[in-house]
């Protein structure tokens, strides 16, 4: 589990490590170290900084990359420094470092290499005139490109830009922030790595959670045992009108992949027979329906829960009053967990999120943008600018999980965990990759041979390992 620490609380972070044992000028001599160490650099070198301290960092990475005999240049937006790069410039003047002030008019296209340090995280604005030109050069220039820190141009809180450095490899310095994973991160880094500079975070960071944490979660299938040892799960949806998001539920079949011991599949009585040649493991549940959408009928739902862990809810259900009436019952009788999607969300938006404080059941929700809209209120561009700050609010107040779509979004709880693990790791760029050059070189051989070795599985699985469908368990992934 990695952290990721709001530009606020890296800035307050950093602050207090400058307070402490660790003065601000050694920690921008690490963080330029660690840029300088981040990859093979190709020369000749251009390094483009602006007037805070991730120009700073650039300086300290030109006179690495100078006493490391790489030709290299220094490009100043202004003439402008912080009180620790101004130290460092001086040092980059005394050995003799090229300098030159930007105009519109920069051509980068002569380089191997250009490492952007223009701007850091706390940068929030869209850049323009000269900012806009020197970027605007730098992506056009044909170079490999290390950010310092995160991309100029985007913002550290939510990875929105409007003009940014498109780069091969982005360094993030201290800790990762939001801006690194989330709105157009991806668009804007082929590759990025975290470099752990010292500062350990001031306040409670967010969490980034990696394969081997859901892993732990899951536990190990035992042998001795049957499928009423894991639960049985209920999945709700599907109408005349919009039948294929059930149908893709089903099909995905991860409620058996992730564990659980029997699926119910609930649909109205006419998608029966759509549905049943795509059943994989799931026990078909018929429910009364009215023109081709389900209509409530109490005694139904009553039995569809009866025992069932977990529930899946709103699925292609449709937006009739009858979807509210469903959804208020097994909102105040369902004691299990209640995962809400799609049709029910918007239902829940019509009768009032509030109806989630008095809930009989734990509630999971799972919106896109337009979704959470309806839900919290507020505009997509309030939320696309603030998603962890909005989300975590609002799960907050509502005592829900809420897991916010989209191309990277985040999963806030009503409760939060009290432990982490820091991130320490630091990686280097392989062609496009985010990986541990050693590792690389190990791993190798075993992917080379694992190509060569056919792989032999039934045509479906269900997620545990070593065992056969009809067990309901599962081959590995």
């Amino acid at each position: 589990m990695q952290r990721i620490l709001s530009v606020e609380n890296m800035r307050r972070s950093d602050e207090a490590a400058c307070r402490g044992a660790v003065p601000s000028r050694e920690l921008m001599a690490r963080a330029g170290e660690g840029i300088f160490q981040s990859t093979p650099w190709r020369a000749p070198v251009a390094v483009v900084c602006g007037s805070g301290n991730n120009g700073g960092d650039g300086y300290v990475l030109s006179r690495l990359l100078h006493k490391a005999g790489l030709p290299v240049k220094l490009f100043l937006l202004k003439e402008k420094f912080s009180e620790d790069g101004a130290y460092y410039f001086s040092l980059c003047r005394a050995e003799g470092i090229e300098t030159e002030l930007c105009t519109e008019e920069t051509d980068f296209s002569s380089f191997g290499s250009i490492a952007d340090c223009l701007f850091g995280t706390g940068y929030n604005r869209a850049p323009e005139g000269l900012a806009k030109a020197v970027i605007e050069a730098i992506n056009r220039s044909g170079a490999f490109v290390v950010s310092a820190d995160i991309n100029s141009g985007l913002n550290g809180d939510s990875g929105l830009g409007t003009v940014f450095v498109r780069s091969d490899l982005t360094v993030s310095i201290g800790s990762w922030k939001p801006g690194h994973f989330l709105g157009m991160a991806k668009d804007a880094m082929k590759a990025k790595l975290n470099l752990d500079i010292g500062i350990e975070p001031l306040e409670e960071p967010y969490r980034l959670w990696e394969t081997e944490d859901v892993r732990q979660l899951l536990g190990t299938r035992k042998n001795f045992s049957n499928k009423g040892d894991y639960g049985y799960l209920a999945l709700v949806g599907g109408s005349l009108r919009y039948s294929g998001a059930i149908r893709l539920a089903n099909l995905s079949n991860c409620a058996m992949r992730a564990g659980a011991g029997v699926v119910k599949l609930a649909v109205p009585k006419s998608l029966c027979s759509a549905i049943l040649p795509s059943i994989l493991e799931s026990t078909l549940f018929p429910l009364s329906e009215e023109d081709g959408s389900i209509r409530f009928e109490e005694s139904e739902f009553r039995e569809l829960i009866r025992g069932c862990r977990a529930a899946a809810f709103g699925m292609g259900v449709g937006s009739g009053s009858e979807t509210e009436k469903a959804l208020r019952f097994l909102l105040s009788e369902y004691t299990g967990t209640l995962l809400l999607d799609a049709d029910g969300l918007n239902a829940l938006a019509r009768i009032g999120p509030e109806a989630l404080r008095t809930a009989a059941c734990r509630c999971v929700l799972t919106p896109h943008l337009k979704e959470f809209s309806r839900l919290c209120g507020k505009s997509i561009e309030e939320i696309n600018a603030s998603p962890i700050q909005l989300a975590r609010q609002f799960a907050k107040e509502n005592g829900a999980i809420l897991l916010l779509k989209g191309p990277r979004r985040s999963s806030p709880t009503a409760r939060e965990s009290g432990s982490h693990r820091p991130a320490a790791r630091a990686w280097q760029r392989r062609g496009a990759e985010t990986c541990s050059p050693a590792s690389s070189r190990r791993s190798a051989p075993r992917i080379r041979e694992s190509l060569r070795r056919p792989r032999h599985r039934p045509p479906f699985s269900t997620g545990w390992p070593g065992r056969s469908p009809r067990r309901r368990t599962a081959l590995s992934p």
